[in-house]
């Protein structure tokens, strides 16, 4: 005011005209920033509307390895050498010496390695093999192809891991049991402690199912695989380390099985032509092999990536009042639960939460409509697939895995997830799970 009474403006005016004049800017000023702020937050919104985060981006991946899987597939064509040979063998000691195994041996896919194991373990017709029920459906259809009886356990409800109290009482009814098979599910380590405490003492074996967790490590810093009698592995593209199909293989610290598998998953034939045994035709094929190779390289740094987008999630989904698996959903706070990380390295081959059974569907719904690509592992676990209703299990004998097939849901983990995606699922499912919890 004095400053405008010294150049004469305003001067002619009463100080009441003035004040108005002044308010009136003022205002101006006030509408001009509100809108501004609303105007940035609907930009942001938009933006946010318009990140597209797929569960797994491939991709992306393949982007940052071109230029070395190139020549090497065209190595292989080059030399039509596709069944065997060097591309095989390389890989099968590469695999063995990352898998702390003195053997490996490749094979056409996951669900075969299993069968191979399986066979090399003798579990034939009238045997009984003990599993999670909680788990892909191949861990108990390879138990089913060769005439076995499939016992099915409950899990975890944490790690949704094998549940080492439910093994035990599986023994109670099961008299004819020939091996466990422990899946370390979603990339983090089963109690292989008490899971090979509970076989030596049965006099069973053990059947590692790693199928989704190639460089996991137990509490002491163990490779999962070998631990047991034999560890079997998948390549399918989703996998931590997948290839551009199927593909698998066998792992083992035992030189008579070792020959066996390798044996077995050539027709059962050596030398060429002459079989002491029946095997199946499933093996790795050189062009798998050839890429696997290549991205072995990068599978710890791929690892690290995922272990790195898992902390960051942990980490936001705690701040916004969730807790861990380890609680169940409706315990209270936020309905939201992230995995419970117990000592090990996991590898998370998937991130699952856990949200309230009743709003699930209508959770992945909603982030479907944000563009964001979620899964459901699994939604309906062994005992209840109609496949094994002569089983006889009834509703509600597995609680855990039941409960744990209506309430988890699988976020975006890939190593290349961009801090902008990662943020727009995480801020996503929050804001979905308050709206309709």
């Amino acid at each position: 005011f004095r400053h405008g009474a010294r150049r004469g403006r305003f001067w002619q005016y009463g100080p009441l005209k003035i004040a108005r004049v002044y308010t009136a800017r003022y205002a101006l000023a006030r509408f001009v920033d509100c809108a501004l702020v609303h105007y940035t937050y609907a930009m942001l919104t938009a933006q946010a509307t318009d990140i597209n985060v797929p569960l797994l981006d491939l991709k992306a991946q393949y982007a940052t390895i071109r230029d070395e899987i190139e020549p090497v597939v065209h190595e292989v064509i080059e030399s039509q050498y596709f069944i065997g040979g060097p591309k095989i063998d390389l890989l099968e000691k590469e695999i063995a010496a990352y898998c702390s195994c003195k053997h490996a041996i490749g094979c056409a896919n996951g669900s075969d390695a299993i069968v191979l194991a399986l066979q090399a373990m003798g579990v034939g017709p009238g045997d009984e093999v003990i599993m999670p029920t909680y788990t892909f459906f191949a861990t108990a259809g390879s138990v089913s192809r060769l005439g076995a009886r499939p016992i099915m356990v409950d899990i975890d409800p944490a790690t949704y891991n094998i549940c080492p109290k439910s093994l035990e009482e599986a023994f109670g009814c099961c008299k004819k049991v020939k091996a466990i098979i422990p899946v370390h599910l979603f990339g983090q380590a089963a109690d292989l402690d008490s899971v090979l405490a509970i076989a030596k003492n049965h006099k069973v074996a053990v059947i590692e199912d790693c199928a989704q967790a190639i460089g996991t490590e137990d509490h002491r810093g163990v490779r999962v695989g070998s631990r047991g009698n034999i560890g079997t592995y998948s390549f399918f593209p989703s996998k931590n380390l997948g290839g551009f199909g199927d593909g698998g293989i066998v792992a083992t610290n035992n030189d008579e099985l070792g020959a066996c598998m390798k044996r077995l998953r050539n027709h059962g034939m050596e030398p060429k032509y002459f079989h002491k045994e029946i095997g199946m035709n499933s093996r790795l094929d050189a062009l798998q092999a050839a890429v696997l190779s290549v991205k072995l390289r990068h599978l710890d740094a791929w690892g690290a990536a995922r272990q790195k987008n898992a902390a960051w999630y942990d980490t936001f989904f705690k701040e916004a009042g969730a807790t861990d698996s380890r609680t169940a959903v409706d315990a209270g706070g936020l309905a939201l639960r992230y995995p419970a990380l117990n000592k090990g390295r996991h590898i998370y081959n998937q991130y699952v939460v856990r949200v309230a059974g009743a709003i699930r569907d209508q959770v992945r719904d909603e982030m479907t409509k944000r563009k964001i690509g979620t899964e459901i592992y699994y939604p309906l676990s062994l005992h209840q697939q109609e496949c094994y209703a002569n089983l006889g299990y009834r509703v509600g004998v597995f609680p855990h895995a039941e409960r744990a097939a209506k309430e988890t849901i699988a976020l975006p983990i890939f190593g290349e997830l961009t801090p902008a995606q990662r943020t727009h699922v995480a801020q996503t499912l929050v804001e979905i799970v308050r709206k309709l919890s």
